[in-house]
């Protein structure tokens, strides 16, 4: 491949790519630059594999510490691991984006390679790394109807009247932290192909505007990777035409329509349970074909024809597999506190989705610390998605979480964020997890629902319920299609698309679209939109019928949680000499006690009075004594002219001989020894903050 370098500018930011220089050993590769943020893709391909019955495509993003001027704070592994959650997210997103535009019967290996070289902290590395994988396929010989390209939209609320927020497009890091928007948009010239967003319960409308936005820009991307091609693009490959099979579906359509008819409303009723029944065709099949072609071809074919025939009953009767009205949802059951012992559970089932999800409230310092090139974060909300082979009705080996699973729950936990309380008010870190018992169809959605009502259970001051819905197309051409709203499992195989949208009464939290085809419209965009919206406010009905409000109270099993923010020059009276004082607070009162960098007091444990009692310990350190206030102390140092009493933790007042009773005192120590308990009353605060007390004669107790 030729050396070259382009550049356009995206929103007055400088986009580069460098072909052909690193990385020559592949089929294609692109050094891009976008700020001083910087990713190698390489594209490499392999041979076919006629065994496959799929694309066998991988697309890997390899973050590296280095990239951001990080070592790994790891002790004893300096080199990266795994991939982080955040790296096999982008992957996914990136996967999603090209993956429509391969021809359904292409399979040679396909291995796309992402690594982040250097990062800016102002520029996303996500999208620098989607385009230049659009640009890279572009160019290769790899079959690949692009290309596309990737823009983000954030949106900020107007600060004033006359206004000076909303949309932005491709913003910076800093910029989107102050957006309540943040949508990630791939697309063609006409079409969009991926959709990823979390907003704080926006509209639509402002959804809908963000996309048109990120189209119009991702359009003059998209031509400026057309004049590459142009310049370097290799030969592309060659496609042999897909097996037809037209012996084995005449064959079909002829003899066993009624059966397969029936096999498909089985599975869409309960996923999987139409195995058997096709089963018994695929062998009836082979041998009235005189084992002319093998199961396999006869498998797909009858793949073929039954996805072939759903559509079609969709399009021309809005049949749908399952007898559903297009817009209808499925039967819907909702329940709370199912387990004694967990801070909140609820089981949400949808159809025959069903989601068990769980709640767990722990110490703010319980927080999950994630370490990447930008620096290290944390987070005090977490969701875990979980599916054991079980919830397919299958046996397999329980495995880690696979890449569906991170996603899943990454989706999950977006759509929930918006709605969680501040640490202020409630000073907990906490962990969702949503095990998926049976799943035909939208898991991730069912595990949304289930987390805002066990959440709700678990007593979390959530502002509003939570629900999602996904939403299906099936399509003739791009102004003949039927939108179906809560799909199955066998309604996702054969339909065309995957829209899960999730929110609450108010508007959206989190999106998430995959497609099958070359793309939506805007016109399905809006009919998606409009019909997601009622079937997403039919299952908050639902919802609130069985709760509609957090509960009054955490869950006695679970611990209680106290902040607090004494000044700064008083955490290290708090602390005492050596840790004495806080250590001896920890003892007594069996409580977690812990001091973030920002100079917050966490208080934390299961027995609620003795926190509230390390509270009132800590808190009496810093505050401010008034003159005639009680209190009991001990005794800690006898000199001529008085004894000190530490009547707070870490805190001591002057007893003078002359407070120390009615008549005339000599010697303190004819009155009192180290360590006596006694009662005094504040007497003097003087200029400097000293404490000057006087003692209470035991017979006016």
């Amino acid at each position: 491949m030729n050396k070259i370098e382009e550049s356009i500018v995206i929103d007055d930011k400088k986009l580069t790519l460098q072909f052909g220089k690193l990385a020559q050993a592949v089929d294609s590769s692109v050094y891009a630059t976008l700020g001083d943020t910087a990713v190698l893709v390489t594209v490499a391909v392999g041979e076919e594999n006629p065994n496959l019955d799929y694309f066998p495509l991988s697309v890997e993003y390899a973050e590296k510490l280095y990239a951001g001027g990080i070592i790994k704070g790891s002790r004893w592994v300096k080199r990266e691991g795994r991939p982080s959650d955040e790296a096999v997210l982008t992957g996914r997103l990136i996967d999603r984006s090209i993956r429509p535009l391969f021809p359904k019967n292409y399979k040679n290996q396909v291995q796309v390679v992402i690594t982040l070289l250097s990062v800016d902290s102002e520029n996303s590395p996500e999208i620098l790394s989607a385009i230049a994988v659009s640009a890279a396929l572009h160019v290769s010989s790899v079959p690949w109807e692009g290309p596309i390209s990737t823009m983000r939209v954030g949106y900020v609320k107007s600060s004033t009247e006359n206004g000076d927020g909303g949309l932005i497009l491709n913003p910076t890091d800093l910029e989107q932290q102050h957006s309540i928007l943040d949508l990630v948009v791939s697309s063609t010239e006409e079409k969009v192909l991926m959709i990823e967003a979390e907003s704080q319960m926006v509209s639509e409308d402002i959804i809908k505007e963000g996309i048109e936005m990120a189209k119009q820009e991702n359009k003059k991307i998209v031509d400026f990777i057309k004049t590459l091609r142009e310049k370097i693009g290799r030969e592309k490959q060659v496609v042999k035409e897909s097996e037809t099979y037209d012996e084995i579906v005449s064959l079909i359509k002829k003899e066993y329509k009624d059966l397969i008819e029936k096999a498909i409303a089985q599975s869409a009723r309960t996923a999987g349970s139409d195995s058997v029944l096709l089963n018994e065709i695929i062998d009836d099949l082979y041998t009235k074909l005189d084992e002319k072609y093998d199961k396999k071809e006869i498998s797909a074919a009858l793949t073929t024809y039954n996805y072939a025939f759903i559509k079609s009953d969709i399009l021309e009767n809005k049949k749908r597999p399952d007898g559903r009205a297009v817009d209808e949802v499925r039967e819907l059951y909702v329940e709370t506190s199912l387990l004694p012992r967990t801070h909140g559970s609820a089981l949400f089932q949808r159809g025959q989705t069903q989601v068990l999800s769980t709640v767990t409230l722990g110490s703010s310092t319980l927080e999950q610390t994630i370490e990447g090139p930008e620096g290290t974060e944390t987070k005090r909300y977490i969701h875990h998605y979980s599916d054991g082979p079980y919830s397919y009705g299958t046996v397999g080996r329980m495995m880690s979480p696979s890449r569906r699973a991170i996603g899943h729950g990454a989706l999950a936990e977006k759509a929930i964020e918006p709605v969680l309380p501040s640490l202020e008010e409630f000073p907990y870190a906490m962990r969702v997890v949503s095990e998926i018992l049976a799943e035909n169809g939208s898991s991730s959605m069912g595990s949304v629902c289930g987390s805002s009502l066990a959440l709700m259970d678990a007593g979390v001051l959530i502002k509003e319920a939570v629900a999602g819905v996904a939403m299906g197309i099936v399509t003739k051409s791009d102004s003949e299609y039927v939108v179906l709203t809560d799909i199955v499992g066998l309604e996702d195989f054969a339909g065309e698309m995957d829209f899960k949208i999730a929110g609450t009464k108010t508007g959206i939290t989190a999106i998430q679209l995959d497609v099958k085809n070359r793309g939506l419209t805007k016109d399905m965009i809006e009919k998606i939109f409009t019909q997601g919206n009622v079937a997403r406010l039919h299952i908050l009905e639902a919802m609130h019928k069985v709760i509609d409000r957090p509960r009054g109270d955490v869950s006695p099993f679970a611990p209680k949680v106290v902040i607090l923010t004494p000044p700064e020059d008083k955490i290290g009276e708090i602390i005492g000499p050596g840790g004495k004082n806080i250590k001896r607070i920890i003892a007594q009162t069996q409580t977690e006690i812990n001091i973030t960098d920002d100079g917050k007091v966490s208080i934390s444990g299961v027995d609620r009075k003795m926190v509230d009692i390390a509270v009132d310990l800590v808190a009496n350190v810093y505050r401010q004594v008034q003159i005639g206030e009680e209190f009991e102390g001990e005794v800690k140092r006898i000199l001529q002219f008085g004894a000190f009493v530490e009547f707070l933790p870490g805190k001591e007042g002057l007893v003078h001989v002359s407070k120390m009773g009615s008549g005339f005192v000599k010697d303190p120590h004819d009155v009192v020894q180290i360590g006596d308990r006694v009662r005094v009353k504040v007497d003097q605060v003087d200029s400097m903050g000293r404490i000057n007390l006087m003692m209470i004669p035991k017979q006016s107790e």
